[in-house]
């Protein structure tokens, strides 16, 4: 092609008339102190939502006002608090109530925890998330994968039939470290580290330790006395099947009837969403007929195991019971940090769809903080680890959650006594009627019609929980999702840009075969930012096009290959080493006799190739808005030169103007 640099295209502005032709210049943005910029970048990245933006010109004052309503959203819609919304409250908070005590029993003993446990854990955190919480719709209680994965980290380490004051320490430091690692992601504003667990990660996490939890109850249906710690489901159903001469039919036949009720009470709900209420009491309505029924028959006697005696009272301090000098600190605060980290991607997750679903808007970092605050009061007041329970039960405001807790107390203050007999069997009934709702089926096959590779990780992480264990499954989740975003940063895709017909638009050749190809220019679309991850293999793949493009050319007999367009409108960064790629890939068109012309670069994209004195080896004039205006740039180069044949043979290009 010869020295493209010389042949006069006149600023790429006039046609040889000294008409415009309509080709803009590509500017350089402004040069910004570091300092601005480094803020700038910091406040994208900590503060999208721009949290301070009410505070700016108001008086110091009002400034206290806004900030006292920012950390406790009560005292924002407090103010506008009537009694229509108490009476939708006062339902909510006893229907939800009803659910949370058998329900707060239950993952209780699932956690290897006194069943008390879980009465106070649905006491104290209400409070505090009705203070601080900003959705109007979650209620606070214990769940069952944060109680499995407990059960699950701290027994590996402290037997809990051996030892269990100390395992209920471990328990207590845990929950604190819970809540701090909370406090401190929402007050940094690092919320979105939580989002690197994908939808697809959470619904097989959520699946495999649904099904690890059912088998679980496995001991408590069938009423036996000893049972393997192991969560992997051929330990599971090994120590099953090892022990069928201690089966009890009686447990047995109680539990499915309890079961099939709770079931159908859930599918009626579901047919009739009127009917929540069915769904909701039947777990307390399990608990109450079983109770009745076990102390009429004397069932405990003939091997139905029953909860035996509660405490009365309500939660005491246990702040002097969190072992921080104890040598299975590492141990409480790793348990701390993955709980806390799959409490917060339910939690966060059930509040956004609540809120999306009813039009408001709640902010992440602040839910962090409340669910972090209730933990670290819970760790006090002889909690364990609580988050959000998806429940819709028609609330309107937080004070649902006030409602539950007073329920609560009265029922610590008066009623524990009555659950004396409580059956353990209705305890794994309730625990598998609602963690079937969690294996999540259909969003796996929507997953496998959509995107396999979200299916491979919902797979991983579901098959890695069921047959190894909850750790080695959420590792396989986390692993393979961060996987997925290291090959799309390291592996960008790279595509062959065609024209529209009758338009000066151009796309991907492939998803568009009806393209024209413009003679002599090849189009080469980035699609993401170039870092040092990357800026390698971009060479060699841009390299390898311009040899593909070439030999389709020399087969077909058309025009030589003479341009090579980069569109950098997908490019939002580039560092050092994505410069040195294109210095390398200039170098490399230039040996070849081609010409390198970038379209669409960004503002940070301008600035970094001006500092590094790339526009000037390559030239403005090399530079533009659009494809478009580069390949009419180019084709007026094309139709301004003629071939010259050389001593060698070969062809050169030569100014025809």
């Amino acid at each position: 092609m010869g020295n493209a640099d010389n042949y006069g295209y006149p600023s790429m502005m006039n046609n040889n008339n000294g008409e415009n032709t309509g080709i803009h210049r590509v500017e350089t943005p402004p040069p910004q102190p570091f300092f601005k910029s480094l803020k700038n970048t910091v406040k994208e990245t900590l503060f999208p939502d721009d949290p301070l933006k009410q505070f700016k010109n108001q008086k110091p004052l009002r400034k206290f006002i806004l900030g006292v309503q920012y950390f406790f959203p009560i005292f924002e819609w407090g103010s506008r608090y009537n009694f229509g919304f108490f009476k939708a409250d006062l339902i909510a908070g006893i229907t939800i109530a009803s659910l949370a005590i058998p329900q707060g029993i239950s993952y209780a003993k699932l956690a290897n925890l006194p069943p008390i446990l879980g009465l106070y854990s649905s006491f104290i955190p209400p409070l505090v998330y009705a203070l601080m919480g900003s959705s109007r719709d979650l209620a606070v209680g214990t769940v069952a994968v944060g109680s499995l994965l407990m059960a699950s980290m701290l027994g590996a380490e402290v037997n809990p039939a051996e030892n269990p004051t100390l395992y209920l320490h471990l328990a207590f430091t845990a929950t604190f470290f819970t809540g701090l690692f909370e406090v401190a992601l929402g007050f940094f504003r690092l919320g979105f580290i939580v989002d690197f667990l994908s939808h697809a990660t959470i619904v097989g996490f959520m699946g495999g330790a649904a099904t690890v939890v059912i088998l679980q109850q496995l001991k408590g249906i069938l009423g036996l006395e000893h049972f393997t710690h192991a969560t992997d489901v051929v330990s599971v159903l090994r120590s099953v099947f090892a022990q069928t001469h201690a089966w009890r039919w009686e447990s047995a036949v109680l539990g499915f009837c309890f079961l099939f009720y709770l079931m159908l009470a859930k599918f009626l709900s579901q047919k009739r969403p009127k009917l929540f209420w069915v769904s909701a009491m039947a777990p307390l309505t399990s608990v109450i007929l079983g109770t009745i029924l076990v102390y009429i028959t004397h069932a405990e006697k003939h091997g139905v195991a029953v909860i035996g005696e509660l405490k009365k009272g309500i939660n005491p301090p246990s702040i002097m019971d969190l072992s921080f000098g104890s040598k299975y600190m590492t141990t409480a605060i790793k348990t701390g940090i993955v709980t806390g980290v799959i409490a917060l991607a339910e939690g966060i997750a059930v509040g956004r769809s609540f809120a999306m679903f009813k039009n408001y808007h709640i902010d992440g970092n602040k839910e962090m903080i409340a669910f972090g605050m209730m933990n670290i009061v819970g760790s006090c007041t002889s909690c364990y680890l609580t988050t959000a329970v998806n429940f819709n039960a028609g609330c309107k405001t937080a004070v649902s959650n006030i409602v539950m807790a007073l329920a609560v107390m009265v029922t610590l203050l008066l009623l524990t006594p009555l659950f004396h007999f409580t059956p353990l069997v209705v305890l794994s009934s309730i625990i598998i009627a609602a963690m079937l709702g969690l294996i999540d089926y259909n969003a796996a096959i929507h997953l496998w019609h959509v995107d396999k590779f979200d299916f491979l990780v919902c797979m991983s992480a579901y098959i890695g929980v069921v047959f190894g264990n909850i750790e080695i499954g959420l590792v396989m989740a986390v692993g393979l999702s961060l996987l997925r975003v290291l090959l799309s940063v390291a592996r960008p895709r790279t595509l062959v840009l065609g024209n529209i017909p009758n338009s000066m638009i151009y796309r991907n050749v492939e998803q568009y075969p009806n393209t024209n190809n413009v003679p002599g220019v090849l189009i080469l679309d980035i699609g993401a930012p170039i870092f040092f991850t990357n800026s390698s293999y971009l060479r060699e793949r841009i390299s390898r096009w311009i040899d593909d493009e070439e030999d389709k050319l020399k087969s077909s007999g058309e025009t030589t290959l003479q341009y090579v367009i980069l569109d950098m409108g997908a490019v939002g960064n580039i560092d050092t080493s994505g410069i040195s790629m294109f210095e390398e890939v200039k170098k490399n068109l230039d040996r070849r006799d081609l010409k390198l012309v970038l379209a669409n670069p960004g503002a940070e994209v301008m600035k970094k190739l001006n500092k590094s004195k790339f526009i000037e080896t390559l030239g403005q004039e090399w530079m533009f808005l659009t494809v478009g205006e580069a390949v009419e740039a180019c084709n007026y180069m094309l139709h301004s030169c003629k071939p010259i044949s050389s001593e060698d043979g070969s062809q050169k290009w030569s100014n025809n103007v």
